[in-house]
């Protein structure tokens, strides 16, 4: 069983102001929807815009199937996910919908724990003491076997992938290769059993853990933003689980078209169906 709050718009942002106001502590939990809210699409405009020619040569319509297709060869490979990680890491300006975010929250107590790599939340002035990325980051490599545990700044070699890329291909000698064992490195993004948890990680991750200790009793608003079900037990799963086990938290959930939560919880849930950025907008508005 499911539940969806229903009033006006208007009714649920000024509901979503009073939940913010009484809260002693605020943990967000962000999903892909809070970037694509914030326009970091994968398809359509900013795809062609971006990788017409690839659309053309290899035939995939978005950018998240490109970074799966079957290249014959490393040089193809390291040419598109430069492009890839270029677009969606670093040639990125601040983002208003994380900006409108952070404004609300930054005179609280606040933690964010998110699936999101693509960097945003450190861009937009999130203190990284408290952030807590679960699944990895576009900027960082890792080897691919991995011989150790630990990530790699992939900045300025993806830079110059970018910059001297012909043909589909960068040169050869920018193949990235683990400095440790020289075999292939890969992103340290969380796909399959391979993925480093490197010292960062885990640091992050005691971070996130004192936050949940020190707040065990406290008026705390599990603030969901953009959570799909790809990964529900990260994020939306605990959620709804500590707002159960403590009556004096809250929940909330703005998500185009999945704004829902078990009835267990609906006494003190609010679920937005709606688009983050512009709740972000109108709420900054009123506060």
């Amino acid at each position: 069983m499911t539940y969806t709050k229903t009033c006006s718009p208007k009714e649920q942002i000024e509901k979503l102001k009073e939940l913010l106001k009484t809260a002693d502590a605020v943990l967000i939990g962000a999903g892909a929807g809070l970037s694509a809210s914030a326009g970091l699409t994968y398809s359509g405009e900013r795809f062609l815009k971006e990788f017409r020619g690839y659309k053309t040569r290899y035939g995939f319509s978005d950018m998240y199937s490109g970074s799966f297709y079957p290249f014959e060869t490393p040089e193809e490979y390291w040419a598109y996910m430069s492009r890839f990680i270029l677009v969606n890491r670093y040639d990125v300006p601040q983002l208003k919908v994380y900006q409108d975010l952070l404004e609300a929250v930054q005179d609280k107590d606040y933690f964010v724990l998110t699936t999101n790599v693509d960097h945003q939340f450190q861009l937009s002035g999130f203190s990284k003491r408290r952030l807590f990325y679960t699944q990895g980051d576009y900027g960082l490599f890792q080897c691919s076997v991995p011989c150790c545990q630990e990530t790699y700044d992939n900045e300025p070699i993806i830079l110059r992938m970018a910059a001297e890329q012909k043909d589909f291909k960068i040169p050869p000698e920018l193949i990235p290769k683990c400095p440790v064992c020289a075999r292939p490195m890969m992103m340290n993004l969380r796909s399959d059993g391979r993925f480093v948890e490197d010292s960062g990680w885990h640091k992050a991750f005691r971070r996130y853990e004192a936050y949940l200790k020190a707040h065990k009793n406290s008026a705390c608003l599990f603030l969901e933003l953009g959570v799909g079900n790809n990964t529900p037990g990260i994020i939306k799963y605990p959620f709804w689980q500590m707002t159960a086990e403590n009556a004096n938290t809250a929940y909330a959930c703005v998500n185009l078209g999945e704004a829902f939560c078990p009835n267990e919880i609906a006494d003190r849930a609010l679920c937005i169906n709606g688009d983050i950025g512009f709740v972000l907008q109108e709420l900054k508005k009123i506060l």
